[in-house]
């Protein structure tokens, strides 16, 4: 991986005086931002960079357009993704939902759940892999240059010469410029906030010469666990045409199945579109040096025009300055620890990131709107990492837009609780915008998902006290509630209840059938049946008596050698080798929630520090060191927390363009994104209970901190 271009002498030079949230010096926001503008110079497959507005992205290689997808297929994709556009594969097969259930008899009683059956009959394994499959996130389209070179051969990546490429993210613009045979080319790339349309602005003597083209290809979607938008094959099974055109503009329309969407295309200068072959869309510009073009992406066909390029760029750059001027922001400028700066880089481009890619009206996935990963769909217990770091910074708004979702997901929700024998709903765990199950032999029994709904309303209210908004979420957080109440099984002998059997913890290594009492999800359940009863009296409501039941009964958290053991049902926790692998997720009992009567600070520094020494930290994920960040400094280790930032793990790596990279199979990863975002806010803002300077933030003269605009964390 190629190193950043730091402006390493600007970071030094900007003065910081103060070194707390609460100085009386602003912090130069612009200055912030722009000296970690992403400079490249080099074609790097994993250095792509992105523009987009939440619910949009468009990935742009060293050109400033796609024109190399195949080049970058095996590092951060060259993906065109939306909320909207979905597409599934006929069900040629008649494959009914139900098919894909199995039964499993759990706590004395027959439950239902939509797994995959390995090992059951054919026609149950298909079933599950038609929906898992389906539906699955569209690679709307490839926009690049088809340049020519003198000899008439189609340049490669390898003729790209000369390159500079910045973004700048104070205003959401990229620059690029390189050579082809010595001949400069200039592109400028932005991304419209309000509508889903990038629009460019090219420069070359090569236009004038008729060997700088610009490419639109539509490729058919893999069905694969991942979908890189470079699938070429397949040119029969899908359609799109020219449906309209004239001198200034066109409508491209593609047909894939039952689905349908369209691209609007509107142009500066003279120019013809015409279709070089299936699915291949040429635009030739004439007889000028300079080009615009913007592209809006539709699902339904409209005869608005694409918004221009001097629209697109001022619009870019109006709510770009707006995101950053409110809100949060932290400073790092002036510390002597050499680590502050990389830290500083990383928030700068998360925030960057996570406002293109998660910001949404539907939940996003880990790989955002970049590529796909498993089939596009979006899980449900990743949406704590991508979205409560929107609170904790002052865009509540941006955490509304995916809550949203709920609503719409809600009969479905029921419908699996129902199915199960519980009450209220039932979150989905890996499914997409209909809040349909996806069949998965892990998904299917977490829960940690569950309380989500509740922890994200309660940030919403915490930001506005306002009575309207325990209004608009009430009923979906007491249904999630009621689920959580009667999943919770009254274990007669103990006198307590359980959670399970049936269960996989979020630390994903424990066999359902043997599995009960996880330490995070009892807590967790603990502090959103607590605050689902604070929601009660908040409306003026009598207390849930089921609910105080189970407050009251709940098993405690299981304690061994002075420790948390992961899960009540595995003894061997701190002996088997297996366990020290995937999430230490006991450590989010306290970390990602409050101190509740349920834990005890001794204990968990306990395990805490065991975890630290002896678990298996290369075979983690990357929200795995901010949920780590965020236990040690609420057990007041601030160097601790500042290492597990920090950590030198293949998971935790931010890349050139600020992606979180886990493994050649997923290059992009943003809960690691959110999760910093979230674990940051928290050791520089405080938590409830704690609002002292800075507690996640090391007192040893070498960290200089300015922050504003941050929200307290539960």
């Amino acid at each position: 991986m190629k190193k950043i271009i730091i402006l390493l002498n600007a970071f030094l030079l900007v003065a910081s005086v103060g070194c707390c949230q609460n100085g009386t010096d602003k912090i130069d926001r612009k200055a912030l931002v722009e000296r970690h503008t992403v400079m490249i110079d080099i074609f790097d497959s994993l250095a792509s960079l992105s523009v987009g507005n939440g619910g949009f992205a468009f990935t742009v290689d060293v050109t400033g357009l796609q024109s190399f997808p195949d080049a970058y297929a095996k590092g951060v994709p060259l993906g065109t993704e939306s909320d909207w556009g979905w597409h599934s594969f006929p069900n040629v097969h008649h494959y009914r939902f139900q098919d894909a259930l199995k039964t499993y008899q759990l706590n004395g009683r027959p439950v239902k759940y939509a797994v995959e059956w390995n090992h059951g009959p054919e026609k149950n394994k298909a079933t599950a892999d038609y929906f898992r499959q389906n539906p699955h996130r569209l690679q709307l389209g490839n926009i690049g240059f088809e340049i020519v070179k003198k000899d008439g051969s189609l340049a490669t990546i390898n003729d790209i010469m000369n390159i500079r490429q910045t973004l700048n993210m104070w205003t959401g613009e990229i620059h690029s410029s390189f050579q082809v045979e010595n001949i400069p080319v200039d592109v400028i790339t932005y991304g419209h906030q309000q509508e889903d349309a990038i629009s460019v602005k090219v420069k070359s003597i090569l236009l004038r010469q008729g060997r700088l083209k610009i490419r639109i290809r539509l490729p058919y979607p893999t069905g694969a666990w991942a979908d890189m938008g470079n699938n070429w094959k397949d040119e029969n099974k899908h359609r799109s045409f020219i449906l309209d055109q004239t001198n200034k503009s066109a409508i491209i329309e593609h047909q894939l199945d039952s689905t349908r969407y369209f691209i609007n295309l509107n142009w500066k200068g003279n120019a013809l579109l015409k279709e070089k072959r299936p699915h291949y869309f040429l635009i030739e510009p004439k007889d000028d040096t300079t080009f615009q073009l913007s592209c809006l992406f539709q699902s339904t066909r409209s005869f608005v025009s694409a918004p221009s390029f001097t629209a697109t760029k001022n619009n870019s750059i109006k709510y770009w300055r707006s995101f950053w001027e409110t809100g949060g922001a932290i400073d790092f400028s002036g510390s002597k620890d050499k680590r502050a700066f990389e830290l500083e880089r990383r928030i700068v481009l998360s925030r960057y990131l996570t406002k293109i890619q998660c910001a949404g009206f539907n939940p996003p996935q880990e790989t955002g709107l970049t590529y796909n990963s498993w089939f596009g769909k979006f899980h449900m217990e990743m949406l704590w990492w991508h979205a409560v770091h929107f609170a904790l910074w002052g865009h509540v708004d941006l955490l509304e837009k995916s809550m949203s979702w709920y609503a719409r997901a809600a009969a479905n929700a029921r419908k699996i609780a129902k199915r199960q024998g519980y009450d209220g709903v039932r979150w989905q765990k890996m499914t997409d915008n209909n809040g349909d199950e996806a069949p998965s032999s892990v998904g299917a029994f977490l829960i940690w998902q569950q309380p989500h709904f509740i922890y994200l309303a309660e940030l919403v209210y915490r930001d506005k006290h306002d009575k309207r908004f325990l209004e608009k979420y009430k009923n979906l957080v007491f249904a999630t509630a009621d689920f959580m109440a009667s999943y919770a099984r009254y274990d007669s002998v103990k006198k307590k209840y359980v959670l399970g059997k049936g269960v996989i913890a979020a630390q994903e290594r424990y066999k359902p059938e043997e599995t009960y009492n996880p330490t995070f999800e009892l807590a967790y359940w603990y502090w959103a049946l607590e605050t689902a009863q604070k929601w009660r009296k908040r409306l003026g409501l009598l207390p849930d008596k089921k609910w105080a039941d189970v407050l009251k009964k709940l098993s405690p958290l299981p304690i061994q050698n002075g420790k948390y053991i992961f899960t009540e049902s595995a003894t061997d926790s701190y002996t088997n080798p297996e366990y020290r692998t995937d999430h230490p997720s006991v450590l989010a009992a306290y970390g990602v929630l409050p101190l509740t009567t349920m834990a005890d600070t001794t204990i968990m520094k306990n395990t805490f520090n065991w975890i630290w020494k002896n678990w298996n930290w290369n075979k983690t994920w990357g929200w795995d060191f901010p949920m780590t960040a965020m236990t040690a400094t609420r057990l007041d280790m601030p160097e601790k927390a500042i290492e597990a930032l920090l950590m030198n793990i293949q998971t935790n790596t931010y890349l050139l363009n600020g992606h979180n990279y886990q493994s050649q199979r997923l290059t992009v990863y943003l809960p690691g994104n959110g999760g910093l975002l979230t674990a940051i806010a928290m050791m520089c803002k405080g938590y409830d209970g704690n609002e002292s300077i800075n507690p996640g933030i090391p007192k040893n003269g070498e960290w200089k901190v300015r922050s504003e605009g941050l929200h307290l964390m539960p």
